[in-house]
Parts: C-alpha cells; structure tokens; sequence
C-alpha cells in the first residue's frame, strides 16, 4: 500500500452564468431604395434577428418575381412599407429556427412561403401560418413558382369563374406567370377550348401547352379574332390589363360569363411610373351600374391576391387543392430563368419586357457553374 495521501475531490465546475448575448448573423437583402427604375432595388446587408413567438426562420433558397413586385417598385401597388424596405411575395427555402409555440413544423422542413413583402432575403422571419410544406421531389425554384400565380389562377377559374366541362375562357399574357399556370389549370377540366394573347414568337410554346388558339396582341385585334372563332365569344376572360381591355372582356363575354380583373398592367408603360398611362387607364376604366348588370347576364369580379393575407383557412385549402395536382403530376410551374440577387435588374427587366416564357427566379448564390454546362 502507497503511503502517499489520496487526492483531494475535484472542486465542483461553477454554475455556467448566462451566455454572452450572441450578435445576429448578417444576411444579404435586395431593398427598395427609392421609386422608379430597376437601379432602385439594391443588395445591402441586413443583421438578423431570432423568430418570435409563432414564426419560424427560414433559410431562403428561391423567390418569385412577380408583376406586382414591378407595380410597387414604380410606386403605383398598394400595402406595402415605407421606403426602404425589402420585397418580395413569394419564396422557398428551409426551415432554420422555430419560434416559441411552435408545434407543426421542423427545423429542417422544407416550405413555401406568402407575403405581401419582405422575402427577397437570405434569411426571413415568417409567422408559421404563412408557410406550406413543400410537395415530395419539388424543386426550390418550383416551389418559389407556385404560390401567387397559381393561387391566383385557381381562384379565379374555380371560385369567381366557376370553370366547367366544355367552356371557353381568354387567357391574357398567356405565357407569364399566372398565364401558364391557367393554362395547366383549365386542362384539369375536360374539353375546355383556351384563346390566349401573346407575341408571336410564344405561340409554339402556348400550342404544345393546350392553348387551342394563340393570338398575337401586338399585330391583331385579339376581339375580332376570337369573334372568327367564337362568334358568340367566351365564358370566362382573365383579365390582368385594366383599363379599356376590361370593357372589350366584358363585351367578348357569352351570357353567364365572368370577367376576372386582377390586375392593371397597363400601367406598366416602362422603367418608371408614367403618368400618362395612369390617367389613360383611369380614364377607360370600365364601369357599370347594377341595374345594366341585371340585363346583360354577365358577371364582373375583382380579385387581389394581396388583400387576403388573413384568410388563411381559405388559402390553406387553396393551397393543398395545388400541391394534391402537383402530386397527381397535373400541374408543374414552368420556370423561365434563375438569376442571383445581384442580377435583380436583368430579372426584372426580362418580366417587364415581356420576354419571359413562365415565371422568373431570383436566388441568393449564382447558380453553379457545372449545372449551368449540363443544360448545355
């Protein structure tokens, strides 16, 4: 036996004290400086913040551009923040962070997001009700494609036009965003017969995607044209321009038929907000008394995606009707293009000129370069 004494206890370790306050990590945003044109949405650096109560964070792959995104950049789209702030609708990522209470969802869930602004970010707060499970094998860009155009589109088809076998409905912009998505939507119904206004050098990718009837808007009256085919006209118009088309809509209708006005893309004229094109289109904006609405059989609906942020029993049950299609392989967003945050300009430009086939992309990294040679 050692004669050595035996080594005192260890003294306890001291309780941990609380952890020094972590600085949030810094993120990239693209922010609205000021109205006017593409030079005004720039690339700044953010610091981040926990999720509160009720929201989770998410870690943002993809972001839809939307029409509305350029109508609020020229300072012409209503409820949203002062300026500077970050836009942006629609996007899709991973969740990062859960918020206290929250129950449904996973760090690690893959989601779809809604809102009226603030996503074109890294990273995003979002209250949780405003996030949707993505679909199983659905990519980010897809996923960051469907909520607002195909929303829109369902509800407009199904709930005010009420779409049924062996109907007829108008497509304006037929191969934009919420066009494409009205297109997969109406070949859910059978036998519908779909005119659709485009330029011509669409027309091929509008007749592989069932549009029975292309109809190039720069070169034809689209009325007279459809008038050819369907002397009596149509059941239902889709109606994104305003102004004066919406009055041509409402006389292309069939008794019992509905014109859908979702928005004024009349106004968009160019990079900036033009004054003339607000008075033009105030000016032949379409109106009719309840009395004359009696007599013409025929319905007028006004539809703002953007003023239903709280109906979110409503969107919900939209929302699974699409992923439910998507899973069926009946519906599939038709991405135009990707680009990085620091393109946003070339992104918007490619929507507003009108050149884009399907939805435009914006997301935080370039695209890697080796997926860039195998679509070559």
């Amino acid at each position: 036996m050692s004669d050595e004494p035996a080594p005192a206890p260890a003294a306890p370790e001291p309780a941990p004290g609380p952890e020094p306050p972590k600085e949030a990590a810094e993120h990239r945003a693209l922010v609205l400086t000021g109205h006017g044109g593409y030079d005004k949405v720039k690339l700044q650096t953010r610091r981040g913040a926990d999720p509160r109560p009720g929201e989770v964070s998410v870690s943002v792959r993809a972001c839809g551009l939307n029409f509305a995104d350029l109508m609020g950049r020229q300072g012409v789209y209503p409820r949203l923040p002062p300026l500077p702030f970050c836009p942006g609708m629609e996007c899709a990522g991973t969740i990062r962070a859960l918020g206290e209470g929250v129950r449904d969802r996973q760090v690690g869930d893959k989601v779809m997001v809604l809102a009226l602004s603030g996503l074109w970010q890294e990273v995003v707060n979002v209250p949780v009700n405003q996030t949707f499970p993505m679909p199983e094998g659905m990519s980010f860009e897809e996923a960051a494609a469907l909520l607002v155009n195909y929303i829109t589109a369902y509800m407009i088809l199904f709930d005010f036009g009420n779409l049924r076998p062996n109907q007829s409905v108008l497509i304006h912009m037929a191969a934009g965003g919420v066009g494409t998505a009205a297109i997969q939507l109406c070949k859910t119904v059978e036998n519908v017969t779909i005119f659709g206004t485009a330029s011509a050098s669409k027309h091929d990718f509008l007749k592989e995607s069932g549009v029975a009837h292309p109809i190039d808007y720069r070169t034809m009256d689209y009325a007279e044209e459809i008038r050819k085919i369907s002397p009596k006209g149509v059941d239902i118009v889709l109606d994104p321009l305003g102004g004066s088309d919406t009055a041509k809509a409402f006389n292309l209708l069939k008794p019992m038929g509905k014109v859908i006005n979702y928005g004024v893309a009349n106004l968009i004229t160019g990079q900036k907000k033009s004054l003339m094109a607000m008075a033009k289109t105030w000016w032949n904006q379409f109106s009719i008394t309840a009395l004359q609405l009696i007599n013409q059989n025929k319905a007028v609906c006004g539809y703002n995606l953007g003023y239903l942020d709280e109906e979110v029993e409503l969107l919900g049950g939209v929302v699974a009707e699409l992923v439910n299609l998507y899973t069926q392989g009946k519906i599939k967003p038709k991405v135009d293009s990707v680009w990085p945050f620091d393109q946003v300009a070339d992104a918007m430009r490619q929507m507003q000129e009108k050149k884009n086939v399907g939805k435009v992309i914006l997301v935080p990294e370039a695209p890697k370069e080796e997926s860039k040679k195998a679509e070559n």
